[in-house]
């Protein structure tokens, strides 16, 4: 199963993520399929960057986001179009 999950990057006490479409038996910064967007939380505010095509198409093929991912996923506005 495709997952859309967090990818740990950035240096030692100064975390980025990059959003990744995984299969879910990969290790969390291991292999992934696509990058469908970034994620930095130390800005302020949080410095969100999303391919919304890609995150929409992900979703729409069956990919389960983390609760994590959904919630940055729905600041970035990719639940927004769908809802109406």
């Amino acid at each position: 199963m495709v997952k859309l999950r967090l990818r740990r990057m950035g240096a030692k006490k100064r975390p980025s993520y990059r959003i990744v479409a995984a299969d879910s038996r990969s290790p969390r910064d291991g292999a992934f399929i696509e990058s469908v967007g970034f994620y930095d939380p130390i800005t302020d505010p949080a410095t969100i960057n999303v391919n919304l095509d890609r995150a929409r198409h992900w979703i729409n093929v069956g990919a389960q986001p983390t609760d994590t991912v959904r919630s940055i996923l729905k600041r970035a506005g990719v639940y927004a179009e769908a809802a109406e």
